[in-house]
Protein backbone atom coordinates (compact mmCIF):
# COMPACT_ATOMS: atom_id res chain seq x y z
CA UNK A 1 0.00 0.00 0.00
CA UNK A 2 1.36 3.34 -0.93
CA UNK A 3 1.20 6.00 1.78
CA UNK A 4 -0.83 9.13 1.26
CA UNK A 5 1.03 12.39 -0.27
CA UNK A 6 0.17 14.66 3.07
CA UNK A 7 1.37 11.62 5.42
CA UNK A 8 4.57 11.76 3.15
CA UNK A 9 5.05 15.51 3.50
CA UNK A 10 4.37 15.60 7.81
CA UNK A 11 7.05 12.79 8.01
CA UNK A 12 8.88 15.12 6.01
CA UNK A 13 8.65 18.17 7.63
CA UNK A 14 9.05 16.46 11.16
CA UNK A 15 12.42 14.88 10.07
CA UNK A 16 13.45 18.54 8.86
CA UNK A 17 12.84 19.76 12.43
CA UNK A 18 15.56 17.62 13.46
CA UNK A 19 13.66 15.37 16.14
CA UNK A 20 15.22 12.52 14.37
CA UNK A 21 18.72 13.31 16.37
CA UNK A 22 16.57 12.95 19.70
CA UNK A 23 15.16 9.91 18.66
CA UNK A 24 18.38 8.31 17.57
CA UNK A 25 19.59 8.06 21.81
CA UNK A 26 17.13 5.52 21.78
CA UNK A 27 17.21 3.62 18.59
CA UNK A 28 16.44 0.14 18.11
CA UNK A 29 18.89 -2.49 19.96
CA UNK A 30 21.23 -3.33 17.45
CA UNK A 31 22.77 -0.05 16.28
CA UNK A 32 19.63 1.95 15.78
CA UNK A 33 20.16 2.49 12.01
CA UNK A 34 16.57 0.90 10.90
CA UNK A 35 13.77 2.84 9.21
CA UNK A 36 10.89 1.75 7.77
CA UNK A 37 12.33 -0.11 4.85
CA UNK A 38 14.68 -2.25 6.50
CA UNK A 39 13.58 -5.17 6.72
CA UNK A 40 15.43 -5.97 9.99
CA UNK A 41 16.88 -9.71 11.41
CA UNK A 42 15.51 -12.72 13.73
CA UNK A 43 18.79 -12.10 15.45
CA UNK A 44 19.66 -14.59 17.87
CA UNK A 45 16.82 -13.94 20.39
CA UNK A 46 19.46 -12.76 23.47
CA UNK A 47 21.13 -9.36 23.80
CA UNK A 48 19.06 -6.30 23.96
CA UNK A 49 15.91 -5.15 22.64
CA UNK A 50 14.56 -1.58 23.21
CA UNK A 51 10.35 -1.42 23.91
CA UNK A 52 8.48 2.18 23.23
CA UNK A 53 5.54 2.10 25.22
CA UNK A 54 2.62 4.36 24.13
CA UNK A 55 1.23 5.52 27.02
CA UNK A 56 4.85 6.30 28.67
CA UNK A 57 4.07 7.86 32.51
CA UNK A 58 0.82 6.83 32.75
CA UNK A 59 1.64 2.83 32.28
CA UNK A 60 5.26 3.40 33.32
CA UNK A 61 5.25 1.60 36.33
CA UNK A 62 3.12 -1.96 35.35
CA UNK A 63 5.36 -1.87 32.46
CA UNK A 64 8.64 -1.86 34.82
CA UNK A 65 7.11 -4.54 36.49
CA UNK A 66 6.13 -6.60 33.77
CA UNK A 67 9.89 -5.97 32.94
CA UNK A 68 11.45 -7.27 35.63
CA UNK A 69 9.40 -10.59 35.42
CA UNK A 70 10.38 -10.90 31.46
CA UNK A 71 14.16 -10.59 32.24
CA UNK A 72 13.99 -12.81 35.17
CA UNK A 73 12.46 -15.38 33.71
CA UNK A 74 14.91 -14.68 29.82
CA UNK A 75 18.17 -13.53 31.77
CA UNK A 76 19.60 -13.71 28.25
CA UNK A 77 17.76 -10.25 27.11
CA UNK A 78 17.94 -7.12 28.30
CA UNK A 79 14.58 -4.72 27.73
CA UNK A 80 15.02 -1.34 27.56
CA UNK A 81 12.45 0.34 28.24
CA UNK A 82 11.29 4.10 26.75
CA UNK A 83 8.20 5.71 28.04
CA UNK A 84 6.74 7.85 25.29
CA UNK A 85 3.06 10.22 26.41
CA UNK A 86 0.73 9.11 24.02
CA UNK A 87 -0.09 12.48 22.79
CA UNK A 88 3.44 12.35 21.04
CA UNK A 89 3.71 8.60 19.99
CA UNK A 90 2.40 8.95 16.45
CA UNK A 91 4.48 11.66 15.52
CA UNK A 92 7.80 9.97 16.77
CA UNK A 93 7.38 6.93 15.89
CA UNK A 94 6.90 8.86 12.42
CA UNK A 95 9.52 10.56 12.17
CA UNK A 96 11.75 7.61 13.03
CA UNK A 97 10.11 5.82 10.13
CA UNK A 98 11.83 8.32 8.05
CA UNK A 99 14.89 9.51 9.44
CA UNK A 100 16.07 5.80 11.70
CA UNK A 101 15.91 4.79 14.64
CA UNK A 102 12.91 3.22 15.28
CA UNK A 103 12.64 0.52 18.60
CA UNK A 104 12.61 -3.39 18.30
CA UNK A 105 9.16 -3.21 19.95
CA UNK A 106 6.33 -1.01 20.34
CA UNK A 107 2.83 0.04 21.62
CA UNK A 108 0.64 -0.34 18.59
CA UNK A 109 -2.86 0.23 19.36
CA UNK A 110 -5.62 0.12 16.59
CA UNK A 111 -6.11 4.56 15.86
CA UNK A 112 -2.63 4.21 15.22
CA UNK A 113 -2.01 0.80 13.35
CA UNK A 114 -3.12 1.80 9.77
CA UNK A 115 -0.46 4.84 9.35
CA UNK A 116 2.22 2.66 10.47
CA UNK A 117 1.60 -0.43 8.45
CA UNK A 118 1.24 1.95 5.14
CA UNK A 119 4.61 2.65 5.75
CA UNK A 120 5.74 -0.75 5.57
CA UNK A 121 6.84 -0.36 9.36
CA UNK A 122 5.59 -3.43 11.19
CA UNK A 123 6.19 -7.20 11.20
CA UNK A 124 3.13 -9.22 10.27
CA UNK A 125 2.81 -11.47 13.20
CA UNK A 126 0.10 -14.24 11.95
CA UNK A 127 2.68 -16.77 11.68
CA UNK A 128 4.07 -16.39 15.15
CA UNK A 129 0.97 -16.18 16.46
CA UNK A 130 -0.37 -19.44 15.23
CA UNK A 131 3.11 -21.24 15.89
CA UNK A 132 2.71 -19.48 19.77
CA UNK A 133 1.38 -21.19 23.13
CA UNK A 134 -0.95 -17.74 22.64
CA UNK A 135 -2.70 -19.21 19.46
CA UNK A 136 -6.41 -19.54 20.85
CA UNK A 137 -5.91 -17.70 23.88
CA UNK A 138 -6.40 -14.53 23.07
CA UNK A 139 -9.86 -12.26 22.29
CA UNK A 140 -11.19 -12.94 18.97
CA UNK A 141 -12.65 -9.53 18.76
CA UNK A 142 -9.64 -8.00 20.09
CA UNK A 143 -8.01 -9.48 17.31
CA UNK A 144 -10.32 -9.26 14.68
CA UNK A 145 -10.10 -5.06 15.25
CA UNK A 146 -6.74 -5.21 15.06
CA UNK A 147 -6.89 -7.19 11.50
CA UNK A 148 -9.63 -4.80 10.39
CA UNK A 149 -7.43 -2.01 11.13
CA UNK A 150 -4.42 -2.94 9.76
CA UNK A 151 -5.22 -2.01 5.93
CA UNK A 152 -6.79 -3.69 3.43
CA UNK A 153 -5.90 -7.83 3.86
CA UNK A 154 -6.32 -8.31 7.29
CA UNK A 155 -2.95 -8.96 8.10
CA UNK A 156 -2.07 -8.63 12.00
CA UNK A 157 0.32 -6.51 12.38
CA UNK A 158 -0.18 -6.06 16.22
CA UNK A 159 -0.94 -8.63 19.28
CA UNK A 160 -4.06 -7.39 21.69
CA UNK A 161 -3.36 -6.28 24.86
CA UNK A 162 -6.05 -4.68 26.10
CA UNK A 163 -9.96 -3.04 25.29
CA UNK A 164 -11.43 -0.12 26.73
CA UNK A 165 -14.32 1.66 26.72
CA UNK A 166 -16.18 5.15 27.56
CA UNK A 167 -17.18 5.74 31.28
CA UNK A 168 -19.82 8.37 32.43
CA UNK A 169 -17.69 8.97 36.13
CA UNK A 170 -19.67 11.01 37.93
CA UNK A 171 -19.36 12.20 42.49
CA UNK A 172 -22.34 10.37 44.39
CA UNK A 173 -21.51 12.57 46.93
CA UNK A 174 -22.78 15.73 44.96
CA UNK A 175 -25.39 14.05 43.14
CA UNK A 176 -27.38 12.55 46.27
CA UNK A 177 -26.61 16.20 48.04
CA UNK A 178 -28.31 17.68 45.07
CA UNK A 179 -30.75 15.34 45.16
CA UNK A 180 -29.74 13.94 41.65
CA UNK A 181 -31.00 10.79 39.85
CA UNK A 182 -28.20 9.09 38.42
CA UNK A 183 -27.02 10.59 34.92
CA UNK A 184 -28.04 7.41 32.65
CA UNK A 185 -29.49 9.45 29.59
CA UNK A 186 -28.36 12.19 28.02
CA UNK A 187 -31.65 14.56 29.36
CA UNK A 188 -30.33 13.67 32.83
CA UNK A 189 -26.88 14.30 32.35
CA UNK A 190 -27.12 18.06 31.07
CA UNK A 191 -29.63 18.50 33.82
CA UNK A 192 -27.31 17.30 36.40
CA UNK A 193 -24.81 19.63 34.82
CA UNK A 194 -26.69 22.72 35.21
CA UNK A 195 -27.75 21.82 38.24
CA UNK A 196 -24.59 21.05 40.02
CA UNK A 197 -22.36 24.52 38.60
CA UNK A 198 -21.78 27.15 41.17
CA UNK A 199 -19.15 29.70 39.50
CA UNK A 200 -19.14 31.74 42.08
CA UNK A 201 -17.85 28.86 44.88
CA UNK A 202 -15.73 27.30 41.76
CA UNK A 203 -18.25 24.12 41.76
CA UNK A 204 -18.81 22.88 38.25
CA UNK A 205 -21.26 20.08 36.47
CA UNK A 206 -18.78 19.25 34.43
CA UNK A 207 -15.22 18.78 32.91
CA UNK A 208 -15.01 18.85 28.89
CA UNK A 209 -11.81 17.83 27.57
CA UNK A 210 -10.49 20.71 24.89
CA UNK A 211 -6.97 19.71 24.28
CA UNK A 212 -5.53 16.52 22.98
CA UNK A 213 -7.88 13.74 22.56
CA UNK A 214 -10.90 16.16 22.39
CA UNK A 215 -12.35 14.40 18.98
CA UNK A 216 -13.24 11.37 20.18
CA UNK A 217 -15.03 12.39 23.02
CA UNK A 218 -16.91 14.74 21.15
CA UNK A 219 -18.02 11.93 18.78
CA UNK A 220 -19.08 10.05 21.92
CA UNK A 221 -21.50 12.88 22.84
CA UNK A 222 -22.61 13.23 18.89
CA UNK A 223 -23.47 9.44 17.81
CA UNK A 224 -24.77 9.66 22.08
CA UNK A 225 -27.34 12.08 21.59
CA UNK A 226 -28.34 11.46 17.62
CA UNK A 227 -29.02 7.40 17.46
CA UNK A 228 -26.99 7.48 14.42
CA UNK A 229 -25.68 3.41 13.99
CA UNK A 230 -23.08 4.23 11.00
CA UNK A 231 -19.82 6.25 11.00
CA UNK A 232 -20.41 5.77 6.63
CA UNK A 233 -23.50 6.23 4.66
CA UNK A 234 -22.28 4.23 1.47
CA UNK A 235 -18.99 6.18 0.93
CA UNK A 236 -19.53 9.47 2.92
CA UNK A 237 -19.48 10.30 6.56
CA UNK A 238 -22.24 10.77 8.80
CA UNK A 239 -20.35 12.78 11.17
CA UNK A 240 -21.95 15.98 9.89
CA UNK A 241 -25.29 15.04 9.29
CA UNK A 242 -27.66 17.17 10.75
CA UNK A 243 -28.20 15.61 13.95
CA UNK A 244 -24.68 14.62 14.91
CA UNK A 245 -24.36 18.78 14.61
CA UNK A 246 -27.11 19.37 17.24
CA UNK A 247 -25.43 17.26 19.48
CA UNK A 248 -22.07 18.41 19.22
CA UNK A 249 -23.80 22.14 19.35
CA UNK A 250 -25.74 21.24 22.33
CA UNK A 251 -22.64 19.60 23.76
CA UNK A 252 -19.93 22.55 23.22
CA UNK A 253 -22.17 25.26 24.47
CA UNK A 254 -21.41 23.29 27.97
CA UNK A 255 -17.50 25.41 28.13
CA UNK A 256 -17.27 27.71 30.42
CA UNK A 257 -21.09 27.39 30.99
CA UNK A 258 -20.82 24.43 33.23
CA UNK A 259 -17.39 23.76 33.03
CA UNK A 260 -13.91 25.76 34.20
CA UNK A 261 -12.76 27.91 31.49
CA UNK A 262 -9.15 25.81 31.82
CA UNK A 263 -10.74 23.02 30.21
CA UNK A 264 -9.61 24.38 26.85
CA UNK A 265 -6.47 22.92 27.50
CA UNK A 266 -7.64 19.60 28.75
CA UNK A 267 -5.88 16.70 27.83
CA UNK A 268 -6.68 13.64 29.78
CA UNK A 269 -3.96 13.44 32.63
CA UNK A 270 -5.23 17.14 33.58
CA UNK A 271 -8.76 16.40 33.06
CA UNK A 272 -8.45 13.59 35.66
CA UNK A 273 -6.37 15.39 37.94
CA UNK A 274 -8.97 18.30 38.12
CA UNK A 275 -11.64 15.56 38.79
CA UNK A 276 -10.01 14.53 41.38
CA UNK A 277 -9.03 16.75 43.04
CA UNK A 278 -11.94 19.50 43.01
CA UNK A 279 -16.14 19.49 43.27
CA UNK A 280 -16.48 18.81 39.61
CA UNK A 281 -19.72 16.61 39.04
CA UNK A 282 -19.01 14.27 36.13
CA UNK A 283 -16.07 13.30 34.00
CA UNK A 284 -16.40 11.13 30.67
CA UNK A 285 -13.34 9.15 30.32
CA UNK A 286 -12.57 5.86 30.22
CA UNK A 287 -11.52 2.53 31.97
CA UNK A 288 -8.31 3.73 31.86
CA UNK A 289 -8.95 6.16 34.60
CA UNK A 290 -10.82 4.08 37.53
CA UNK A 291 -7.70 3.59 39.56
CA UNK A 292 -6.85 7.21 39.62
CA UNK A 293 -10.37 8.01 40.94
CA UNK A 294 -10.03 5.49 43.32
CA UNK A 295 -6.73 6.17 45.09
CA UNK A 296 -8.38 9.98 44.98
CA UNK A 297 -11.47 9.32 46.02
CA UNK A 298 -12.21 5.81 47.59
CA UNK A 299 -15.03 3.87 45.82
CA UNK A 300 -17.39 5.51 48.17
CA UNK A 301 -17.61 8.92 46.50
CA UNK A 302 -17.88 8.05 42.91
CA UNK A 303 -19.48 5.76 40.35
CA UNK A 304 -18.71 4.61 36.85
CA UNK A 305 -21.42 4.04 34.43
CA UNK A 306 -21.81 3.25 30.42
CA UNK A 307 -22.22 6.13 28.21
CA UNK A 308 -25.95 7.98 28.83
CA UNK A 309 -29.05 6.09 26.85
CA UNK A 310 -29.72 8.55 23.55
CA UNK A 311 -33.75 9.78 23.37
CA UNK A 312 -34.28 6.07 20.73
CA UNK A 313 -34.21 4.47 24.45
CA UNK A 314 -30.78 3.08 23.06
CA UNK A 315 -27.22 3.53 24.08
CA UNK A 316 -24.81 4.47 21.23
CA UNK A 317 -21.22 5.32 21.45
CA UNK A 318 -18.34 5.26 19.43
CA UNK A 319 -15.62 2.37 19.20
CA UNK A 320 -12.64 2.50 21.72
CA UNK A 321 -9.57 1.42 20.32
CA UNK A 322 -7.83 -1.72 21.00
CA UNK A 323 -4.50 -1.54 22.17
CA UNK A 324 -2.10 -4.08 21.46
CA UNK A 325 1.91 -4.53 20.74
CA UNK A 326 3.98 -4.65 17.47
CA UNK A 327 7.29 -6.12 16.07
CA UNK A 328 9.21 -3.03 14.22
CA UNK A 329 10.19 -4.39 11.02
CA UNK A 330 13.58 -2.88 10.79
CA UNK A 331 14.45 -4.25 14.51
CA UNK A 332 17.52 -6.85 13.92
CA UNK A 333 16.21 -9.01 16.76
CA UNK A 334 12.73 -9.67 16.08
CA UNK A 335 13.10 -13.19 18.12
CA UNK A 336 14.18 -11.86 21.00
CA UNK A 337 10.68 -8.68 20.61
CA UNK A 338 8.54 -11.29 20.23
CA UNK A 339 9.59 -13.13 22.91
CA UNK A 340 9.09 -9.89 25.08
CA UNK A 341 4.98 -9.94 23.40
CA UNK A 342 4.25 -13.27 24.13
CA UNK A 343 5.18 -13.36 27.74
CA UNK A 344 3.87 -9.26 28.20
CA UNK A 345 -0.05 -10.85 26.74
CA UNK A 346 0.41 -14.28 29.02
CA UNK A 347 -2.49 -14.89 31.00
CA UNK A 348 -0.52 -13.31 34.00
CA UNK A 349 1.13 -10.71 32.96
CA UNK A 350 -1.80 -9.73 31.08
CA UNK A 351 -3.87 -9.71 34.03
CA UNK A 352 -1.45 -7.77 35.85
CA UNK A 353 -1.27 -5.35 33.55
CA UNK A 354 -4.84 -4.52 32.78
CA UNK A 355 -5.61 -4.99 36.67
CA UNK A 356 -3.24 -1.90 36.45
CA UNK A 357 -4.51 -0.12 33.63
CA UNK A 358 -8.04 -0.95 34.76
CA UNK A 359 -8.86 -1.95 30.89
CA UNK A 360 -10.60 -5.64 29.86
CA UNK A 361 -7.63 -8.30 29.23
CA UNK A 362 -7.31 -9.64 25.45
CA UNK A 363 -6.12 -12.85 27.52
CA UNK A 364 -9.23 -15.27 27.37
CA UNK A 365 -7.64 -16.78 30.77
CA UNK A 366 -6.98 -13.38 32.21
CA UNK A 367 -10.35 -12.29 31.68
CA UNK A 368 -11.57 -14.50 33.83
CA UNK A 369 -9.66 -13.58 37.03
CA UNK A 370 -11.78 -12.21 39.90
CA UNK A 371 -10.68 -8.49 39.77
CA UNK A 372 -12.80 -7.87 36.76
CA UNK A 373 -15.91 -8.43 38.71
CA UNK A 374 -14.28 -6.59 41.80
CA UNK A 375 -13.83 -3.13 39.49
CA UNK A 376 -17.57 -2.34 38.55
CA UNK A 377 -16.63 0.16 35.63
CA UNK A 378 -14.72 -2.58 33.79
CA UNK A 379 -18.00 -5.40 34.90
CA UNK A 380 -20.50 -2.56 33.49
CA UNK A 381 -18.63 -1.76 30.91
CA UNK A 382 -17.81 -5.51 29.55
CA UNK A 383 -21.79 -5.80 30.66
CA UNK A 384 -22.96 -3.28 28.37
CA UNK A 385 -20.67 -4.65 25.33
CA UNK A 386 -22.75 -8.20 25.82
CA UNK A 387 -26.13 -7.34 26.68
CA UNK A 388 -27.88 -6.10 23.43
CA UNK A 389 -28.02 -2.11 25.02
CA UNK A 390 -25.53 -0.96 23.50
CA UNK A 391 -24.89 -0.16 19.89
CA UNK A 392 -20.94 0.52 18.45
CA UNK A 393 -20.29 3.06 15.73
CA UNK A 394 -16.77 1.69 13.88
CA UNK A 395 -14.89 3.99 13.62
CA UNK A 396 -12.63 3.97 10.58
CA UNK A 397 -9.07 2.92 12.30
CA UNK A 398 -7.86 1.00 8.72
CA UNK A 399 -7.58 4.93 7.22
CA UNK A 400 -3.63 5.65 7.09
CA UNK A 401 -4.75 9.11 8.31
CA UNK A 402 -7.38 8.68 10.71
CA UNK A 403 -5.57 9.35 13.78
CA UNK A 404 -4.13 12.64 12.32
CA UNK A 405 -7.50 13.77 11.09
CA UNK A 406 -9.08 13.23 14.45
CA UNK A 407 -6.41 14.42 16.03
CA UNK A 408 -3.64 16.97 15.04
CA UNK A 409 -5.95 18.07 12.23
CA UNK A 410 -8.97 18.93 14.09
CA UNK A 411 -8.51 19.21 17.81
CA UNK A 412 -7.51 23.04 17.25
CA UNK A 413 -10.64 23.17 15.48
CA UNK A 414 -12.75 22.19 17.86
CA UNK A 415 -11.11 24.70 20.64
CA UNK A 416 -12.49 27.06 18.09
CA UNK A 417 -16.43 25.72 18.16
CA UNK A 418 -15.59 25.50 22.22
CA UNK A 419 -14.42 29.35 21.98
CA UNK A 420 -17.54 30.12 19.53
CA UNK A 421 -15.10 30.93 16.50
CA UNK A 422 -16.25 28.08 14.94
CA UNK A 423 -19.44 26.94 14.09
CA UNK A 424 -20.30 23.20 15.34
CA UNK A 425 -21.32 22.88 11.05
CA UNK A 426 -18.14 24.22 9.43
CA UNK A 427 -15.87 21.78 11.89
CA UNK A 428 -17.81 18.80 11.17
CA UNK A 429 -18.20 19.75 7.36
CA UNK A 430 -14.16 20.49 7.33
CA UNK A 431 -13.85 17.12 9.52
CA UNK A 432 -16.27 14.81 6.57
CA UNK A 433 -14.60 16.68 3.37
CA UNK A 434 -11.09 15.15 4.76
CA UNK A 435 -12.86 11.89 6.10
CA UNK A 436 -14.21 11.21 3.12
CA UNK A 437 -11.08 12.32 0.50
CA UNK A 438 -9.40 9.66 3.14
CA UNK A 439 -11.77 6.91 2.38
CA UNK A 440 -12.01 7.20 -1.31
CA UNK A 441 -8.08 7.03 -1.56
CA UNK A 442 -8.36 3.97 0.47
CA UNK A 443 -10.88 2.46 -1.81
CA UNK A 444 -8.82 3.42 -4.87
CA UNK A 445 -5.63 1.44 -3.18
CA UNK A 446 -7.46 -1.41 -1.94
CA UNK A 447 -10.20 -1.96 -4.58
Amino acid sequence: MKISIRRSRRAAIAVALGSVLALTATACGDDGSGSGGDKGDEGSGKGKIVFWDNNGGVRTDIWKEIIADFQKANPDIKVEYVGIASTEYQSKVDTAIQGGGLPDVGGVGAAMLAGFSAQNALEPLDDRLAKSSLNGKLNEDMVGVLKAAGGGDGTLFSIPTSANNGVLYYRTDLFKKAGLDEPTTWDKFYAAADKLTDAKKNEFGYTIRGGAGSIAQALDAMYGQSGITSFWNGDKTTVNDPKNVAGLEKYAALYKKVTPAADLNNDFTKMVAQWDSGTIGMLNHNLGSYQDHVKALGVDKFRGIPQPIGASGKRVQVSNPVDGMGVFKASKNKDAAWKFIEFATSAAENSKFNKAAGQVPSNNDAAKDAWISEAEPTKLAAAALTDGSTTIVQLPYYLPDWNTISKADNEPNFQKVLLGDMSAKDFLDTMADQLNKAQAEWKEQNG
